[in-house]
């Protein structure tokens, strides 16, 4: 009976934030923010039922890392966008990573992605490989050695015992 009132608070406060945020106090709302709040709770207990590490060090090596790139990028698409002569060699990129990154593969998309001038274009977990659209090809080895290194850090940051995605059938 204990764990209960907080549930029903933490359901009523879901439903109060869901419908404060539409603005608009309908039964729609109300139900959805119910559903929201319900499936959100559940998934949260099962989340705390497994365990979750994080390694501080390696976390704040991968953050700095993906905010200098993020600098660096800026300036050198700006640069692109200011000069007159196109320097840029556009292509798509085949990176394969450790299988092990591929259970951070949402992390890496999303530092790589962040960074002006490169994007995750696909994600293929069978062989562990990431396709980037990059704007400077020639600089490919540098590219791939660098994703290597936020994967590496992605592992290191939040390191799991969980096997290595696979691919569905």
């Amino acid at each position: 009976m204990t764990r209960i009132i907080p549930a029903v608070g933490m359901v009523v406060l879901g439903v109060v934030a869901w419908v404060a945020l539409w603005g608009d106090w309908s039964w729609a709302n109300v139900l959805v923010g119910v559903v929201l709040a319900t499936l959100t709770l559940v998934l949260q207990r099962r989340a705390r039922s497994t365990p979750f590490r994080v390694e501080p060090g390696a976390l704040v090596r991968l953050i700095s890392i993906v905010l200098v790139d993020l600098a660096r990028s800026t300036v050198s698409v700006a640069k692109e966008v200011i000069t007159p002569t196109d320097y840029t060699e556009e292509a798509v990129l085949a990176i394969e990573v450790e299988p092990a990154a591929m259970s951070h593969a949402l992390l890496l998309t999303v530092a790589i992605t962040l960074t002006p001038g490169t994007a995750v274009v696909e994600v293929d977990p069978a062989s562990s490989t990431l396709y980037l659209h990059v704007l400077h090809a020639r600089d490919r080895d540098e590219i791939a050695a660098h994703v290597h290194q936020l994967a590496d850090l992605a592992v290191a940051a939040f390191p799991s015992d969980a096997p290595a995605m696979e691919a569905s059938p």
